[in-house]
């Protein structure tokens, strides 16, 4: 069963209390066992409740990394790898860590890049995101794509992130967010509320993972809220903008 949160509930909780499933399992288990469980459809539903823009939504985030030329690249809730594989074709690094909690989703991306050919230039790591067992500055650039929002704890997450990078590095965060204004404010809920449980359901029999989705974007950190966390973790010259009248944030930062 999935759970059903309140208006009100959401903004008492924090992303850690929003949850795929009703139990007493950590946030971390239970985020890892829907996506494993997803992992096959799991590319086909992405775009298709996104029409494709999320292909575009990676182009703009990698090209913010474009003028620094990272060389090792870790990235973060890499999911079936679809970022990482853009990061090679747009930026062609030496190497691309793609880390994750969910097996599932990394077998489907290991095809994927071999497949490609790539296999020895990116490697899938299974992950606490929470807890990475990489040394301190060991990434030129570290990018999270569509994953912040399943953190069981969003600033110890960012911690990390700034931990392993490289004084200098770059953090390149895409995440989906909640249009503020007038009429997509309006349409999007709708959408969200509605088409996206419907859809996800049809094509993956797993109803409870697409009613999880809205649920977590309506409460994961947005905008200056976002940027202030990763200015306490550390990162200079954090900013964000936003895409598609607000439905995508990306947020970046230098250590």
């Amino acid at each position: 069963e999935c759970n059903v949160i309140s208006s009100v509930e959401i903004m008492e909780y924090g992303p850690e209390k929003i949850l795929p499933y009703n139990n007493d399992e950590q946030k971390s288990t239970q985020v890892r066992r829907m996506f494993d469980s997803i992992a096959g459809t799991y590319d086909l539903l992405n775009h298709a409740l996104s029409f494709g823009i999320d292909k575009g939504w990676r182009k703009k985030g990698i090209s913010f990394l474009k003028p620094y030329a990272p060389m090792e690249v870790l990235d973060i809730a890499t999911g079936t790898g679809d970022l990482a594989i853009s990061i090679y074709k747009m930026l062609a690094p030496d190497k691309i860590i793609g880390a994750d909690i969910s097996e599932g989703m990394m077998d489907v991306g290991r095809k994927k890049v071999a497949d490609l050919g790539l296999s020895s230039t990116i490697l899938f790591e299974q992950q606490d995101c929470l807890n990475l067992s990489y040394e301190e500055n060991s990434f030129d650039a570290i990018t999270a794509a569509f994953g912040v929002r399943n953190f069981e704890n969003i600033e110890k997450g960012i911690s990390e992130m700034y931990r392993v990078l490289r004084p200098g590095g770059h953090v390149m965060i895409l995440e989906l967010s909640t249009p503020a204004h007038f009429p997509m404010k309006q349409l999007y809920k709708i959408y969200s509320n509605t088409v996206i449980p419907f859809i996800g359901r049809f094509l993956s029999k797993e109803k409870t993972a697409y009613h999880y989705l809205p649920a977590s974007i309506k409460v994961v950190p947005q905008g200056k809220d976002m940027t202030a966390i990763l200015t306490k973790c550390g990162f200079k010259e954090a900013k964000f903008c936003t895409f598609t009248f607000g439905i995508c944030s990306m947020y970046t930062g230098i250590k």
